[in-house]
């Protein structure tokens, strides 16, 4: 099976280069990128080093000030373009995306709906209202701005990468930055020459968009680099935690979008099949690999016997293969280490009391859907995110209970409950520490138009996505203006 080649992926696939608005070699390694589900190669990649980066952030911060000085409408126009070529090349990008990610053909296709839709709202962006007229002196003319940051530098993750590249990439640029885009090492394409193909086509300016694979040193020295002002970084919370450090001790702003540990509240008023559908969608949705994914799954004493079962089911029932070509409904893990990390943490977790009540074993990358019950704190699967699909199970007695457990842990990113007491359901919902609250849902949900961010090990507080765009990608400038010059006493 070799891999899909459409008029926009041909050159990337062939060229072994990274994209500074054309493609050139990198100084780095060549690396084989491997689809999870077959072991088959895919491309051969070129990887970025240090000095890659310090001249992809010198270029950058050259090409950014016409950029930013270029109309509104022209710099939306591109935006559109980018969305239709996308558009034109849909299939194809999308079993790419899967099977570069080792998901689902219909994760695939998710992706490149979404890519689509950021696009569109970059260019949105653009015909709103850049800046506000302040109260002032009669006289004196007071206005607030909104001016870009200069480079941003965006360092994505393996496991959406297509969107959580397109989410900062889009809009930073759409507010008149450039960006050093450093997509995961494992899906360059999906996270980074795809979207320099779409811009590329669209007529972007050279050396305004520089995608650049590499691993945690190339990373490093993005975060250091005197010509990025800011980083978008999504991964998990120890990288997070590295990129703030090294970021901030160069006072750099940072936007962290990391992992979550999210409780999937039901009450015992719930629809039971209902529950359980929600359930086992938010903890195996693309083999657990999400922020969102469901984490916990309290539920209340009287009915969580029946909501194991109905999991037990599900999960008996589930089939794990080649998911991009449709063949099965789960893929793999991304690698074998992510592998192994989830299959310790099931282990341990059941030495320390739990149940196994499903799953928790693995042929090659595909780890089975997983049931775990009696699961209490202290435990791994209770404490730790565990990015794989692992069901776990907590009972609970009330509602101050319920709020206890689901905010018992460092992260803050999703939460959700199901009940049809809507107002019971928001009453505990008021309680929850977390960035994003669904009532009757589960807890992976992205619209686009949202703010999107978590608090605590989830993220630092801001939001990326709608309206919180313009907040993360640009920063206030303040201006008067006065006919004459006022004069002071001294």
């Amino acid at each position: 099976m070799s891999a899909p080649k459409s008029h926009l992926l041909s050159q990337v696939i062939e060229s072994e280069c990274v994209f500074n608005g054309d493609w050139v070699p990198a100084s780095g390694p060549l690396q084989s990128i491997i689809e999870p589900a077959t072991g088959e190669r895919l491309m051969r990649c070129a990887t970025a080093d240090t000095a890659d980066i310090a001249k992809a952030s010198r270029d950058a911060a050259l090409a950014q000030p016409a950029w930013a000085a270029l109309g509104p409408r022209q710099r939306a126009a591109i935006f559109r373009k980018a969305a239709d070529v996308a558009e034109q090349s849909f299939d194809e990008l999308a079993l790419y995306v899967a099977r570069e990610t080792g998901a689902a053909l219909f994760k695939g296709q998710h992706e490149v709906r979404e890519a689509i839709v950021l696009l569109h709202q970059a260019a949105g962006l653009l015909s709103q209202a850049h800046g506000v007229v302040l109260p002032s002196e009669a006289g004196r003319l007071s206005y607030a701005r909104r001016q870009p940051h200069g480079v941003v530098g965006v360092i994505s993750p393996f496991n959406f990468p297509l969107v959580l590249s397109m989410r900062s990439v889009a809009p930073a640029l759409a507010a008149g930055n450039a960006v050093v885009l450093k997509p995961d090492p494992q899906t360059p394409v999906s996270g980074g020459f795809l979207i320099a193909r779409l811009f590329e086509a669209a007529g972007l300016p050279k050396g305004l968009l520089q995608v650049l694979p590499g691993a945690a040193d190339a990373g490093e020295a993005l975060c250091r680099d005197p010509n990025v002002r800011m980083i978008a970084f999504t991964g998990s919370t120890g990288a997070g935690r590295k990129v703030a450090e090294v970021a901030g001790r160069n006072l750099k702003k940072v936007a962290l979008e990391l992992g979550g540990k999210n409780p999937l509240i039901i009450l015992e008023d719930a629809d039971l099949d209902l529950a359980a559908r929600n359930a086992a969608w938010g903890a195996w949705l693309h083999q657990g690999q999400i922020c969102m994914a469901t984490g916990l799954i309290l539920a209340h004493e009287s009915i969580a016997a029946e909501l194991t079962r109905k999991l037990v089911e599900k999960a008996q029932a589930m089939t794990f293969g080649n998911a991009a070509r449709e063949e099965a409904a789960m893929g793999p893990l991304i690698n074998q280490r992510q592998l192994q990390r989830v299959h310790d943490i099931v282990s341990d977790t059941v030495r320390a009391g739990a149940r196994l009540e499903a799953g928790g074993d693995h042929d090659r990358l595909f780890y089975q859907a997983t049931v775990l019950s009696g699961v209490k704190p202290g435990m791994r699967a209770f404490d730790e995110e565990v990015f794989g699909p692992v069901a776990t199970v907590v009972s609970f007695a009330t509602d101050e209970e319920a709020i206890e457990l689901a905010n018992r842990t460092e992260y803050g990113l999703a939460a959700a409950i199901i009940s049809p007491s809507v107002g019971r359901a928001m009453a505990i919902g008021e309680r929850l520490q977390c960035g994003m609250l669904h009532i009757n849902d589960q807890t992976v949900a992205d619209e686009c138009v949202n703010p999107f961010g978590g608090r605590g090990a989830s993220g630092n507080g801001g939001s990326v996505g709608g309206p919180a765009d313009w907040d993360e990608y640009t920063q206030w400038q303040w201006v008067t203006v006065k006919d004459t010059a006022p004069v002071y006493p001294f």
